[in-house]
């Protein structure tokens, strides 16, 4: 009878086995949530990226041999972090303390092996890749058949294991695949299974950031301000323009999360993200950021290709800020309202809008005040988890009140710039039927802007300020009011 184990529990109390038959458990994807030759790569590309467009000769020298080299990439410390099946961790865990042998086969190379073996003192021996040979299906299921000619139980979670499964005495089946499984069954006798979370619609919402999708809606704001709200074709290419920047910007999470793994592992609230958990594998991951990439240029391209041209533009300064920039301080949080600020002139652009070089300053400071916002919220967070810096940032604990003051000094200049912004472009437009009201918006978004900041200050922010506003209910009204307030100047 097959024993179903929940994510996360321990499982059964052991194995109703001869203790003489061994316990092997494969690598990736079972002991680990994680394909450790795509992390080898990945550092690889993170650690050589000046050299890494140079196609290394012994890539050609088959599998084993990438393996071997690209394992030297992974140190203690990444393993350390990786993500594992907790179930199927405890279970071998007691297995070994009843006197069984655990042994770890793996296709991965035995460099990684060692490390693993290492976090993990209660493996006694390791079956690997060694640069010659590549430990994988067949070969593998022939390798422990002649160590153990007895017999052994063998934990593994794919297609390729149902080889070692015909040749074992019992199979552990750490996947929630059903089709996996029923395999299994006609392989062997499956004794226990410990499925590892399946990327439903939760993990990949999370994982693209689909909430983010808000702060697109920038591009629609042009239509409004240049009195375009009933003009079919300017709404039609800025509803292209903000799938195609939304489907960009979900391309480029995914691959500023791909590029931070080692960091978010270490992370307080990051090693819960998709890749970072290991619910979302590299393979996939990738896959989707080329889909949404080309995606996004296509959309681009059928808006026209100034809307295509600034794309372009968008990308390359994200990449430019998830590969360096985001490690300089007050740079980052420049670059990220500039980030903001080309949504808005996104809008400007396919909508034909006239330009306003008051909105794009008023948005370059709106955004920067936000930004340092989230900024603030994340140094709080060091102090409180007893930390003097965050991996992969440039701001220490200490730089807390030069950033709350820099915060709530480019909150007042937003004020200022909005009045400044009303008198010299809106209200001479004569768009307005009753212009005045607009003065609303000055007061509105300093009662907003003052809530973030009290709230930051006192340390209840607890997510970044634009996602926050979107559940929180004093926010949405203060939006519902500057609603209000455009239609009185408007009608």
């Amino acid at each position: 009878m097959t024993m179903a184990i929940a994510e996360g529990s321990e499982g059964p109390e052991g194995l109703d086995l001869d203790l003489a038959l061994p316990l092997v458990l494969d690598l990736d994807g079972t002991l680990v949530a994680v394909d450790t030759l795509h992390e080898a790569f990945f550092l690889f590309l993170k650690r050589n990226w000046r050299a890494a467009w140079r196609t290394p000769i012994w890539t050609l020298e088959g599998r084993a041999v990438v393996k071997e080299r690209l394992a030297t990439e992974v140190t203690e410390a990444d393993v350390e972090a990786f993500p594992v099946n907790a179930g199927l961790l405890a279970f071998s865990r007691r297995e070994a303390e009843r006197g069984r042998e655990i042994v770890l086969a793996t296709a991965a190379d035995r460099s990684v092996a060692e490390k693993v073996a290492k976090r993990f003192p209660f493996i006694a021996r390791i079956v690997s890749s060694d640069g010659r040979k590549n430990l994988r299906g067949a070969a593998k299921a022939e390798a422990l058949v002649e160590l153990y000619p007895q017999g052994f139980v063998y934990a593994g979670d794919s297609f390729p294991d149902m080889h070692v499964w015909r040749r074992a005495k019992g199979a552990i089946v750490a996947s929630s695949s059903t089709r996996l499984l029923e395999r299994a069954r006609e392989a062997t006798e499956v004794l226990a299974t410990f499925p590892r979370r399946a990327l439903g619609f939760n993990g990949l919402r999370r994982a693209l950031r689909l909430h983010q999708w808000a702060k697109n809606a920038l591009v629609f704001v042009p239509l409004a301000l240049a009195g375009k709200l009933l003009d079919p074709q300017a709404w039609l290419a800025a509803t292209q323009a903000f799938l195609a920047i939304s489907l960009l910007a979900s391309a480029t999470y995914l691959l500023n999360d791909l590029w931070d793994l080692p960091e978010d592992r270490q992370h307080w609230s990051k090693r819960h993200r998709p890749l970072a958990s290991g619910e979302l594998s590299i393979g996939l991951g990738v896959a989707l950021i080329a889909l949404f990439g080309f995606s996004a240029f296509a959309l681009a391209l059928a808006a026209g290709t100034d809307c295509a041209g600034m794309l372009a533009l968008y990308l390359v300064l994200s990449l430019a800020y998830s590969f360096r920039l985001k490690r300089e301080p007050i740079v980052d949080v420049f670059v990220l309202a500039a980030l903001f600020t080309m949504r808005l002139a996104l809008g400007i652009l396919v909508s034909n809008a006239v330009f306003s070089p008051w909105l794009m300053v008023f948005s370059m400071f709106i955004f920067l005040s936000l930004s340092l916002a989230k900024r603030q919220t994340e140094i709080t967070r060091l102090v409180k988890h007893g930390k003097e810096s965050a991996p992969g940032r440039g701001y220490k604990a200490s730089d807390a009140p030069f950033v709350l003051a820099t915060g709530v000094a480019s909150m007042m200049a937003t004020v200022f710039i909005m009045a400044i912004y009303l008198i010299e472009d809106a209200f001479p437009k004569g768009f307005y039927k009753h212009p005045y009201f607009l003065w609303g918006f000055a007061v509105v978004i300093f009662l907003w802007l003052g809530r973030i900041w009290l709230l930051c200050h006192r340390g209840e922010l607890h997510d970044d300020p634009v996602a926050f506003a979107l559940k929180d209910k004093v926010s949405l009204f203060y939006a519902a009011l500057m609603g209000a307030i455009f239609t009185a100047a408007v009608f």
